[in-house]
């Protein structure tokens, strides 16, 4: 299979993100029996574009149809976590090595520091999956339709964050919406030393891609959430269509016969008998991709089919005794570490098998899948309160089925930054009022009243931006660079700020006090009380729950 290249200028990238239905699309979709449905992104039957034309052309459906493309590729992509390598004792390790393609973890500039250990020493992992829409090959080209593209700089149309407790009990996951409008860092690529700068404003999260490689993707996501990624895999639509098949078959279930196909060509190809079936291989990516036919033709409800379909694969591997044969697992092996792009950390086979067994400890009723809260900006989205209070109980590694919180552990501070403060009256420092919510315009005067308190506390070079900027469910202060850590520790000291509010961001080139919405009034700053339950508008999903069943719009349905 020809590697997919992911480096090179943007050309083509407006054609695959607003491109409409067409013959094109559905012809891509009736050839490959709707195996885009891994990456529905590029010209696909189903969405045109994955959606982003159809919002720029005036069809908006709910609010669901945001989660767009939320684990697209999860569940070939964490079949492979969890049992791509099993049975490594049977492979010819060196053949299987170098199949796998690998790219620098993170070719940004800010890092985010590991997580402190636990009493037990123990540290959480986190591995950012991506799925790419890469068209360079002849049969990804065939899989993802939109001739037009071919051979341009692919997007990561599909990005999940799979969370593994320090302990090994609980499992999160947590996928971000292709068209989430973020602030992409300047990344360098190693290979050739191309410097991409910093974009200008915000952009879609999937562009992350194209400037150098998934390293760049990694470091978009440790900008936004400010969790520290240990490990990337990204797989590509041919890596999807030949895993599907590897693996055998997924029980999927519908509540009524159901054909995803319209009278304009619109939907996957789907076409399921009311009641439980097993899918595979391309039939498996149309369950996947199918919005046209479940529920409302939201993708809340696609979202849905694809949690479900993650849930019993789960099962799935975990229960079925014929992964034990040599051969099936030879050729999972096989077609797994040929679809893969990994970094450094997962360059081997052993390195591979090492992590599914440490992902395998986890079971189904402890893994939680989510997608990033989210609300329009025009036709895109962006992040919501509860999006922050989603990833700091990820940073926090607190379980998002809330069964850890009577063993939770205080929370310790951060270690000492390595440079230190300078004197109070040489720190500049900048504030900005962030205290706008959903229901409460932005508190009057805080910037002013914040920059007040600082220079009567000895800050003589704080002052107050009157911008305004969109909400920050808590108050926050940022810096730019390691060297300014310490100035923004010591500001933070100052106002009674905790330590672990306190965050490294190229969105600021000082340091900077953001003044949240925790602290709308007042001189006195208290953290507000720990809130570590898992957003309703998550959409969260115990990996447990077998009775799941899709409901089939009668406008889809067949007799």
């Amino acid at each position: 299979m020809t590697r997919s290249s992911v480096r090179g200028s943007t050309q083509g990238e407006d054609a695959r993100q607003g491109a409409p239905d067409g013959p094109e699309a559905a012809e891509g979709a009736e050839r490959a029996e709707g195996a885009e449905t891994a990456l529905e992104g590029a010209g696909d039957a189903d969405g045109g574009g994955g959606g982003v034309g159809d919002a720029a052309g005036g069809r908006r459906p709910g609010r669901g149809r945001r989660a767009r493309r939320v684990l697209r590729w999860t569940a070939l992509t964490l079949a492979v976590l969890i049992v791509g390598t099993a049975g490594a004792g049977y492979l010819y390790y060196e053949h299987l090595n170098s199949n796998i393609e690998k790219d620098p973890l993170n070719l940004g500039d800010s890092k985010v520091a590991a997580p402190t250990p636990n009493a037990a020493g123990q540290t959480p992992l986190n591995i950012l999956v991506i799925g790419s829409d890469a068209r360079d090959s002849e049969e990804n080209q065939q899989l993802g339709g939109a001739r037009e593209t071919f051979g341009s700089t692919p997007l990561a149309d599909v990005q999940m964050l799979v969370h593994l407790s320090a302990d090994r009990s609980n499992m999160s996951v947590v996928s971000m919406p292709r068209d989430t409008l973020v602030h992409i860092p300047k990344c360098t690529d190693p290979d050739d030393g191309k410097v991409y700068p910093a974009s200008e404003g915000r952009v879609m999260t999937n562009q992350s891609l194209g400037h150098g490689g998934p390293g760049c993707t990694v470091a978009t996501w440790q900008e936004l959430t400010g969790i520290h990624i240990d490990h990337f895999v990204m797989v590509d639509f041919a890596g999807v269509v030949s895993m599907a098949d590897a693996v055998g078959g997924v029980p999927v279930c519908v509540d009524a016969n159901i054909h995803s196909r319209d009278a304009q060509g619109h939907g996957s190809g789907l076409k399921l008998a009311k009641g439980t079936h097993p899918v595979k291989g391309e039939q498996a990516l149309q369950w996947l991709r199918t919005r046209y036919g479940f529920e409302d033709g939201s993708d809340l409800a696609r979202a849905k089919a694809q949690h479900m379909y993650l849930n019993s694969l789960v099962r799935t591997l975990r229960e079925n005794a014929t992964l034990s044969n040599p051969n099936k697992l030879r050729r999972l092996a096989e077609e797994a570490t040929r679809a893969l792009t990994v970094d450094p950390g997962l360059d081997t086979v052993k390195k591979l098998y090492d992590l599914s067994n440490e992902l395998r400890q986890v079971k189904p009723e402890r893994i939680t899948m989510t997608t990033m809260p989210n609300r329009y900006v025009g036709a895109r989205v962006e992040p919501t309160e509860d999006a922050e209070q989603l990833f700091r109980l990820v940073r926090e590694d607190i379980a998002l089925d809330g069964k850890d919180a009577e063993k939770k552990e205080p929370s310790q501070e951060p270690e000492a930054p390595a440079d230190p403060a300078a004197p109070d009256g040489e720190i500049a420092v900048q504030v900005r009022n962030g205290t706008r919510t959903d229901s409460l315009g932005a508190a009057r005067g805080r910037a002013d009243t914040v920059a007040g308190l600082l220079v009567e506390r000895g800050f003589d070079r704080a002052l107050a931006d009157p911008s305004v900027l969109p909400s920050e469910e808590r108050t926050v202060v940022r810096y730019p660079s390691a060297d300014l850590e310490g100035d923004a520790r010591r500001v933070a000291e100052s106002l009674g700020v905790p330590a672990s509010s306190v965050r490294r961001s190229t969105d600021v080139s000082g340091v900077t006090v953001v003044v949240g919405a925790d602290w709308r009034e007042g001189t006195a700053y208290r953290a507000p009380e720990a809130d570590d339950t898992t957003p309703e508008s998550a959409e969260a999903l115990n990996g447990a729950d077998e009775g799941a069943c899709m409901h089939v719009n009668p406008a889809f349905t067949w007799s």
